[in-house]
């Protein structure tokens, strides 16, 4: 021990203040555990092979959507994505935190006061240095590693799950939409033929072939188209407005569509149910996603219970103290076992509580395994009928145009009669309808089935592999 001025003491403060401010740098880089390789990428669209496409571009106001630039801007605006990916990027950083468990920790302390007693006062000034670092644990740090491990591959096949999600949707809607078009479309070839007929039937009443009856049946006919193609416009700006907000923009943001896809479906997915579901059961992310929280939830078991047992540590570390008049130093050195005895039964109790949640864990995923069969084989059987479906309603629009034409020609004819027209373009708007909305259809059910398997990506996205409805 030595005497020292008050104010000898302050440079080593000062230099102790100085190593604590840029500890963080002296251990490098930002990420130094590199959870940056662990995390899943930002969610995005692949461009098709050989295609000129960008994903995530802003794109111009004018932009014409196609099914592609839907799919894009839906992976990389909607919050939906943005919210997977956050939790993702924060779970990787839980495995960075685990593993800094490894490495020793080192804290700096700094205390400066000033003592006054009657009509004396000093200053005590201590600075210390502590390194702790714990040498053995009965594996809590590596189930513990392998809890956040687990726990990051369950948010990743989350996210996976999320952009499937998100990508059925847009995918919805755009289909939705241009089906709300062509149903538009359909109405107003409907209401010219039904403004066809009443100007026949006012001919004819003119030249008394007709009753005031035709008149006012096709009067009536006409206005009933009138009103429905009002309605369907109405439901086209929904579906637009749907649309969207599923690519993460405000709904009445104004958005123009490309041509109305007319596709041949194919025969590709027709394959054995069971191998469909097999299938389904070892690539669905959200199957993968409950498998991980099983794994985790066994982790967390190891973990509490190696929570309960001794614990060694190292410790050591120089301190100084000053006085004003008399300045000291030391350092020490030394080993810390720590020995739990007893906590109450608190460790048996949370041991316990961890085992339970296995077995939530686990039959939540039992649970999901038997839903994914019901989703491929509903999704299957509703793809089977779609495609059915839009090869059955073209002989029956065939039919339904034929049947008009003739019954439109009979009554100018005057062989006909007015009630006849009407049933036979009824009975065509409602042939057009179920053709457009049959072969929209079958492109939601492919997509809905490809979701079930596991398998929705830029595949379908493919216009190349469509062939013209006849």
């Amino acid at each position: 021990m030595r005497s020292r001025s008050k104010y000898q003491f302050l440079p080593t403060i000062v230099v102790l203040a100085a190593v604590l401010s840029t500890k963080a740098a002296a251990f490098g880089p930002p990420d130094p555990f590199d959870t940056d390789s662990i995390t899943p990428p930002r969610p995005m669209l692949t461009p098709p092979a050989g295609s000129s496409f960008l994903p995530c571009q802003a794109l111009p106001a004018d932009t014409i959507y196609g099914v592609l630039e839907v799919v894009d801007q839906a992976l990389c605006r909607n919050p939906k994505t943005h919210e997977a990916w956050a939790n993702a990027r924060a779970q990787a950083a839980q495995v960075g935190i685990a593993r800094s468990d490894y490495l020793p920790d080192l804290d700096g302390k700094i205390t400066a006061s000033h003592l006054r007693t009657d009509n004396q006062s000093s200053d005590l000034r201590n600075a210390a240095l502590t390194l702790s670092w714990l040498l053995y644990d009965f594996g809590a740090r590596d189930a513990n590693l392998e809890y956040a491990r687990q726990l990051l591959s369950a948010a990743s096949s989350t996210l996976d799950a999320t952009v499937q999600s998100v990508f059925l949707t847009a995918l919805q809607s755009y289909y939705n939409a241009q089906a709300a078009r062509a149903a538009l479309i359909a109405a107003q070839e409907s209401e010219k033929a039904s403004r066809e007929s009443l100007a026949a039937a006012e001919t004819r009443y003119r030249v008394g072939t007709a009753t005031p009856a035709d008149r006012l049946q096709a009067q009536t006919a006409w206005s009933q188209a009138v009103l429905n193609r009002i309605r369907i416009e109405g439901t086209v700006k929904t579906t637009l407005g749907t649309l969207a907000n599923a690519m993460g923009f405000d709904a009445s943001l104004p958005i123009r569509l490309d041509e109305i896809p007319r596709a041949m479906p194919d025969a590709a997915f027709e394959r054995d149910i069971e191998a469909l579901i097999a299938e389904a059961r070892k690539r669905r992310p959200d199957l993968q996603a409950a498998e991980a929280q099983v794994r985790a939830a066994q982790a967390n078991v190891d973990y509490t219970r190696a929570s309960g047992r001794p614990t060694l540590s190292l410790n050591t570390g120089p301190s100084w103290q000053d006085t004003g008049s008399i300045s000291s130093s030391s350092s020490s050195i030394g080993l810390t076992l720590t020995l739990p005895i007893f906590s109450g039964f608190e460790t048996t109790y949370r041991v316990r509580a961890a085992e339970a949640r296995v077995d939530t864990a686990s039959a939540q995923r039992e649970a999901l395994r038997q839903q994914v069969a019901l989703d491929v084989w509903t999704n299957y059987q509703s793809l089977l009928t779609a495609t059915h479906s839009i090869r059955t309603t073209a002989d029956l629009l065939a039919s339904a145009e034929q049947s008009e034409r003739v019954a439109l020609g009979r009554y100018k004819a005057g062989v006909g009669t007015i009630l006849d027209v009407l049933n036979a373009q009824s009975a065509l708007a409602a042939a057009r309808v179920q053709r457009i909305q049959a072969a929209l259809d079958w492109y939601v059910s492919r997509a809905a089935l490809a979701k079930a398997v596991g398998s929705l990506d830029n595949r379908l996205l493919n216009p190349a592999a469509e062939t013209p409805i006849p």
